[in-house]
């Protein structure tokens, strides 16, 4: 069985034609499902239609000079226009690193976002006590992935991450931000969140194994046994409250919050494509996908960014590239 086999129709020729509205999924299809290498002609074409068309332009223009976006200071707020957002976001479309305007729009982060324990806030002055994993993990990634791996100040907040996690080290938690190991967040009224673990997960695992530390391996550990320990098709993840509805409805790009899709992907990249406690998720995945193999945008951020991404309840390029990314890893090129 290959990953294309699972699929009602191949929607890979879709996702590779040029779109001057969603340019960032010609280039991921090319390099993530077709395997083309960076300086093939063709990726590097789609690079640059990424910073010259489509939502990318649309948030460089709205940064001021000094590297941020609407106001000074920490970025979280407001929601989704402010500094924070949009370096995730950036990072999520496929923003070239190279960029003069993104390297600006991180450094202006990494100055005014990290509290004193080296770690992001969300606050506008940051404070430890405003370092949770769900921002932890999303700021990480994105920096990661914006050539930022080897910069000190995304090593400590990786290192926060792992030990808050795990409760190594010289960590203190607050009643207003993680507040336990194991993602205990405030957030969750004191309870471990799933939201947090798989963006914090995905961070971590993003950093190669060969460059691990000891205690990030191990948080890694502690995170995929908790979101092992329930059924990501059902997410009856430890909640007060009901099941939130958010989990089973597939967006992008995606904020604080997770959902199927994304969760399952994180289990598969460490190697747990064929365990028996995935089926249901994977499952779940493939029943969304149309006749012709496409899925919807059930979940969107549009008309709270600085450009609307795609149309809500319709096929969707950019959650079709999620899913098959996921199925890819899952199911494999030569059989699960």
């Amino acid at each position: 069985m290959t990953w294309k086999t699972v699929l009602n129709d191949d929607p890979v020729p879709w996702l590779l034609e040029p779109d001057p509205d969603n340019p960032g999924v010609r280039y991921f299809a090319l390099r993530e499902l077709l395997d083309r290498p960076e300086d093939d002609p063709e990726v590097q074409a789609a690079r640059v239609a990424i910073m010259t068309t489509g939502p990318v332009p649309a948030i460089l223009d709205a940064q001021y000079p000094d590297g941020y976006w609407v106001k000074p200071g920490g970025g979280y707020s407001p929601k989704y226009r402010s500094t924070v957002w949009q370096i995730i976001f950036l990072a999520e479309l496929g923003a070239d690193p190279s960029d003069e305007r993104v390297r600006r729009g991180c450094e202006y982060l990494l100055s005014h976002s990290i509290a004193a324990n080296g770690a992001f806030s969300a606050y506008q002055k940051p404070v430890p006590s405003g370092s949770v994993h769900c921002l932890n993990g999303n700021l990480s990634y994105a920096l990661l992935n914006l050539g930022y791996a080897d910069d000190p100040r995304v090593q400590a907040a990786l290192g926060w991450l792992a030990r808050a996690i795990t409760g190594e080290g010289q960590i203190r938690y607050y009643k207003s931000g993680t507040t336990g190991p194991g993602f205990a967040c405030s957030a969750n009224e004191g309870q471990p969140c799933a939201w947090g673990a798989t963006k914090a997960m995905k961070a971590l695992i993003a950093v190669p194994p060969d460059r691990r530390t000891p205690v990030a391996q191990r948080a890694i550990e502690v995170g995929t046994e908790f979101l092992l320990s329930r059924d990501p098709a059902v997410a009856d993840y430890p909640y007060t409250q009901r099941v939130s509805s958010t989990w089973f409805k597939f967006g992008f790009p995606l904020s604080y919050w997770s959902d199927v899709l994304e969760t399952t992907g994180v289990l598969v990249e460490l190697g747990y494509g064929g365990d028996p406690r995935l089926a249901n998720a994977l499952q779940f995945i493939l029943n969304k996908q149309d006749t012709q193999g496409r899925w919807k945008l059930e979940n969107s951020l549009n008309g709270k960014m600085w450009a609307d991404i795609e149309k809500k309840g319709k096929p969707s390029k950019w959650v079709t590239l999620r899913a098959l990314r996921v199925l890819k890893r899952a199911y494999g090129s030569a059989g699960r």
